[in-house]
């Protein structure tokens, strides 16, 4: 659709919903730091938005986990990030509830398990980042075989950033400071 696959789509929807979901929480501590109403309500609408917006990623990445080449190694990180996401967003959907059904008129020790919820969806909001992280950073997730294959060739063939300058990317010889006793490496 719109010439993006599954993976791109997910790319593009996960960040705004794990934005809106930091706000969430950080508007709900505000709340409570601070007393204000308008900061409770904001935080209301901003965890509203995380979590429709979050169900929707989770969706795009399942479409995208069939869509993508991947070994083992990958499959296991995709499996943990899938769980480590439906989990997370089930925390975020069950505050969004409980706070629903009691209309929003909470009592105190229900506001602070809520928050406390929140906050350990945060944890898995960013443990889930960190796996997306590894998934496209260290394997390559997203990229297809040939044009990783070009890539790792073209990048072997080194590039000038101006006109005279080496390729500041491949390691210097190593030269011991001055004063350096002899020794072997």
């Amino acid at each position: 659709m719109l010439g993006y696959d599954a993976p791109r789509w997910h790319a593009v929807l996960n960040d705004l919903p794990a934005a809106l979901l930091l706000a969430a929480v950080l508007f709900d501590l505000a709340a409570a730091a601070r007393k204000r109403e308008s900061l409770a309500w904001a935080g209301i609408w901003t965890l509203w938005a995380g979590v429709l917006g979050g169900w929707i990623a989770v969706i795009a990445g399942e479409l995208a986990e069939e869509a993508l080449e991947h070994g083992e190694a990958m499959h296991r990180i995709m499996e943990t990030h899938e769980k480590i996401a439906i989990m997370t967003m089930s925390v975020f959907t069950i505050v969004l509830v409980w706070k629903m059904a009691r209309r929003f008129q909470l009592p105190s020790q229900e506001l602070a398990l809520t928050r406390a919820l929140s906050v350990v969806g945060l944890l898995g909001l960013v443990w889930t980042g960190v796996l997306g992280g590894r998934l496209i950073f260290d394997h390559a997730a997203g990229i297809p075989t040939p044009t990783l294959q070009t890539e790792i060739q073209n990048r072997t063939e080194g590039h000038e950033h101006q006109a005279g300058t080496a390729d500041t990317t491949k390691a210097a010889p190593h030269v011991d400071p001055p004063g350096t006793p002899p020794h072997k490496h």
